[in-house]
């Protein structure tokens, strides 16, 4: 029945209730955004940590992070820098993955187009060591570096560029340049420096003793990692230069771009499908502890440098070094004591010979270190084996130097090697000075802690050539002193921004790419370097490989910088971001999309 109130409209019971559940209808939509906005997380802002060495370990890195942090502070980014010692730098973000961005000098030269394959291939992304540390994954790369691996020529050189331009292009890690290398060295003792020196095998070998009589050769170095480890298998202890070189053959030995025989006398290619090297050692090769070294030695260690737990373990445990020459391997034979039979994977023989490069190691030394590894108070984070975590004091091995002794933890002494090829062999089949032999009967390396120290016992004769470089401010110094050349080179060993592409929103290649067109490398040349750099975009900078195109100059930086002189254009970065997808809050800080 109607119910009616003076002259009002009378309204049914029905339609009363059906216009409130209309009503609430039409209002659960608003209701359900609301809940759905209160409840949503909001967004949150880009923060990136940047890991590098300290001032005393790396001058260069640490100024390199603090310049990044800057201009990633100037596009909306909040950056912080965490200066950690270089055994934990390594553990952090090579062993167990546990960063964003870090900052420091690749660790060795980048000779060969095949070393892109071990720092990039996806099959290494999960994998701890030096190869692919950056979680890199893409099926396009992938399939470049398998090509080139297989190719030669021009097909090969094609095919390396595209992988050069395509690293330019997503950024995994950006390369910054290749410092100068600023030593000092005694004139009055030995000659031979050239304007270039490091401890390798090339240049002691090519150092005269003026004195008429070999003696020690006196070397500094602010790096006291080799007086604690010998080990050539261990990452963290191998910075830019080698010191184990000296200590352990290989069956090669490259000389300015040229593969030459070294333990190995010659090798011959016995097989195509799959690709086969025969490979002859020298006669009368020993270890330095007096045992034989033959080629069941030479198949022990690309088995190790495989599995270093040599199937002992549930799971395989490869080197962190040598990742990707010991890839190229599919098996290795000893035929007999001189002979081994190497069968490659698939891949090319100009490729295939990079596997000759690698130490040599004695089996009855290491087949001891195949157990897992326990440190006390250190949380490794991977599974291991003793051949990765052992100090390796006393190394044995077959180098023209062997060890002799360390002193308080300051000072390493090694000595000529006598039962030497280059020692007993008047035909070694080498080319001149690597023929030649040492100048010297033995080769002090000590630990000194800051760089004006180093080029004060330069001057003082009470060393003669500083191992690793010296900052610019002591050009001066060294050039006024008595006896003494000042020496600079370019490094074979860039300095790079590294990226973790597992972590959002480093994932991104479009942020990634934006990232990198924040670096001015031109700034960091003079601000950080003081001109001892040559910048570069590419690892193979300054090599026959590198493409035109991404040949660096002031005039051409191959990445437009967002900025002027060293000042990143707030407003320009904002756009740059904003068109690969990002936003900014009200405080223009960059947002996670």
């Amino acid at each position: 029945m109607a119910l009616r109130t003076g002259g009002d409209v009378g309204v049914t019971r029905r339609s009363a209730l059906a216009g409130l559940v209309g009503g609430l209808a039409a209002t659960s939509g608003c209701l359900g955004r609301i809940r759905a906005l209160v409840g949503r997380d909001q967004p949150t802002a880009v923060s990136l940590s940047i890991k590098t060495l300290p001032v005393d370990q790396d001058p260069y890195a640490i100024a390199l992070a603090r310049q990044l942090s800057a201009w990633f502070g100037a596009a909306g980014i909040r950056a912080s820098i965490q200066p950690i010692t270089a055994e934990e730098l390594f553990r952090q973000t090579f062993i167990n993955h546990e960063f964003d961005v870090f900052v420091g000098q690749f660790p060795g030269p980048f000779a060969d187009p095949d070393a892109f394959y071990s720092l990039l291939h996806s099959t290494y992304s999960v994998e701890s060591g030096v190869q692919n540390p950056f979680g890199y994954t893409n099926l396009l790369m992938d399939d470049l570096l398998e090509q080139q691996r297989r190719q030669t020529g021009s097909q090969r050189t094609e095919t390396v560029t595209r992988i050069q331009r395509r690293l330019v292009q997503v950024c995994p890690f950006l390369v910054l340049g290749f410092p100068n290398v600023i030593r000092a060295a005694r004139t009055d003792r030995f000659t031979g420096w050239n304007g270039v020196f490091d401890p390798s095998l090339v240049s002691l070998l090519g150092l005269r003793n003026t004195e008429g009589s070999a003696g020690r050769l006196r070397a500094t170095t602010p790096d006291d990692r080799p007086m604690a480890n010998l080990n050539p298998l261990m990452s963290s202890h191998r910075g830019s230069w080698n010191i184990t070189d000296l200590l352990y053959d290989s069956l090669a030995y490259r000389y300015r771009g040229t593969l030459y025989p070294w333990a190995a006398t010659n090798w011959e290619w016995v097989g195509e499908e799959p690709l086969e090297l025969e490979v002859t050692l020298r006669d009368t090769l020993t270890w330095h502890d007096g045992q034989r070294l033959t080629a069941s030695d030479a198949a022990f260690t690309y088995r190790l440098l495989q599995d270093t737990s040599l199937g002992s373990l549930s799971e395989t445990v490869p080197t962190f070094r040598f990742r990707g020459r010991s890839s190229l391997v599919e098996s290795v034979t000893a035929v007999d004591d001189a002979t081994a039979r190497v069968q490659f994977t698939d891949c090319s023989r100009q490729t295939a010979r990079r596997m000759l490069t690698v130490p040599l190691l004695p089996e009855h030394v290491w087949t001891d270190r195949t157990d897992k590894a326990t440190v006390s108070g250190v949380d490794v984070g991977v599974t291991t084996t003793d051949a990765l975590v052992d100090g390796n004091i006393p190394p044995v091995g077959s180098g023209p130097l062997e060890f002799r002794l360390v002193s308080q933890g300051q000072t390493l002494v090694l000595e000529r090697f006598d039962d030497h090829f280059l020692e007993t062999t008047e035909e070694t089949g080498l080319p001149s000075p690597l023929a030649d032999g040492l100048a010297f009967d033995e080769f002090e390396l000590r630990f000194v802690s800051s760089d004006s120290s180093s080029v004060d016992l330069i001057v003082n004769d009470e060393a003669d050539v500083t191992a690793l470089g010296v900052g610019p401010n002591l050009t001066s110094t060294i050039g006024r002193a008595t006896d003494v050349s000042l020496n600079i080179d370019r490094s074979e060993a860039f300095y790079f921004a590294g990226f973790n592409t597992r972590r959002p929103p480093l994932t991104n290649p479009r942020f990634r790419n934006t990232l990198a067109r924040l670096v001015d490398r031109n700034a960091l040349a003079e601000s950080v370097f003081d001109g001892y750099v040559d910048p570069a975009v590419s690892p193979l900078a300054g090599t026959p490989w590198l493409p035109s195109d991404l040949e660096w100059s002031p005039s051409n930086p191959v990445v437009e910088f967002l900025g002027t002189d060293g000042t990143v254009d707030s407003e320009r970065a904002r756009e740059a971001f904003r068109a690969a997808g990002y936003r900014y809050n009200e405080q223009n800080r960059l947002l996670l999309s």
